[in-house]
């Protein structure tokens, strides 16, 4: 096991929960409406957007030193981040239940990366497994698209997110080829071969699927699929295509307790004391939209929020009207 890959994975884990809360408050801020539009005037998406870019940075360099394996399931520690990130921008305090969570977080990832071991497998897929294995992850996001279609409120968020996850995570494997490419054959000849390419188109889908993730409900429902999804297909992807090499036998009972601690942890995190007045779907009462983005709002962004105020659009209303049956949580 990797101490670096270790270490670039946690820093990924962070960068991604720093987006989650940034782009949510952005998501908030403008009461959803606009689209994308009214998202790039504001400051905080942006910020999220930089954000983004250091995660991609840091999972690359986790890829290129440690297996698929490995690197995703600890990025489960996003959850962690996310509250604490979120915490601080929303004012609110995680509970004495939220740290018991992510004891049985952190404690559930060891011991599923210990008892799995995962270790390197071929450094490069062969074209055929890619080819099946694409279609199948196509098919898997085309009936969870379909579902959150069909659904409302923290069903329809955890659909978008489990989809999302599912993209995230053939992403991952696909920068890994990547980067195995880049080693074997040069930088200069990855722009000559498709994994470059379907990794961009894949990750910029996965993206756009991330925001009407986030614009669908609050944290609570989506951060689960999106943290558990990404890990644990990931897992299945770096088997499935790199042969990556998972102890099993005896071993499945603790990695299956771990993975069990994992799951309860993150939804302890995620429906802990701590969103329990929904953070991340309005501000602290008495206070209004400039308070938690006063720090980095900018000029235009204070500009609609007044007009919100004076129009008496509540930031409560974010996930429920303009957003087509957000959940509320109640």
């Amino acid at each position: 096991m990797s101490a670096l890959a270790v270490l670039l994975a946690l820093v990924c884990a962070a960068a991604n929960g720093t987006v989650s809360v940034l782009q949510r408050l952005a998501a908030v801020r403008t009461g959803g409406e606009g689209g994308l539009a009214r998202l790039v005037r504001c400051g905080v998406w942006w910020l999220g957007c930089v954000a983004l870019a250091v995660a991609g940075i840091t999972q690359v360099a986790a890829l290129a030193v440690g297996s698929l394996s490995l690197v995703q399931p600890l990025l489960a520690a996003e959850l962690l981040f996310t509250l604490l990130i979120g915490g601080l921008v929303f004012h609110r305090s995680p509970g004495g239940r939220v740290w018991a969570a992510f004891l049985a977080l952190a404690c559930g990832l060891a011991v599923f990366l210990v008892a799995v071991d995962p270790q390197e497998g071929a450094s490069a897929a062969p074209g055929g497994r890619w080819r099946w294995m694409g279609t199948a992850v196509a098919v898997l996001v085309a009936c969870l698209l379909t579902l959150a279609w069909r659904v409302r409120g923290s069903l329809r968020a955890a659909s978008l997110g489990l989809a999302a996850a599912t993209g995230f995570s053939l992403t991952a494997a696909l920068i890994k080829q990547v980067t195995t490419d880049a080693s074997a054959d040069g930088v200069g000849r990855i722009f000559q071969q498709w994994p470059l390419y379907t990794a961009a188109a894949v990750g910029a889908s996965s993206f756009a699927l991330l925001q009407l993730t986030i614009r669908s409900g609050t944290l609570r429902a989506s951060q689960p699929a999106l943290t558990l999804g990404d890990a644990f297909l990931s897992v299945v992807l770096g088997r499935v295509l790199f042969g990556e090499h998972l102890a099993l036998g005896l071993r499945l009972v603790p990695a299956a307790l771990g993975a069990a601690l994992v799951a309860a942890g993150v939804l302890g995190l995620s429906r802990g004391p701590g969103l329990a007045e929904s953070w991340d779907d309005q501000a602290p009462q008495g206070q209004h939209d400039d308070r938690p983005s006063a720090p980095w709002a900018t000029a235009d962004d204070r500009d609609d929020d007044a007009d919100a105020h004076r129009n008496g659009e509540g930031d409560g209303d974010a996930n429920g009207a303009s957003q087509g049956g957000g959940s509320t949580w109640t």
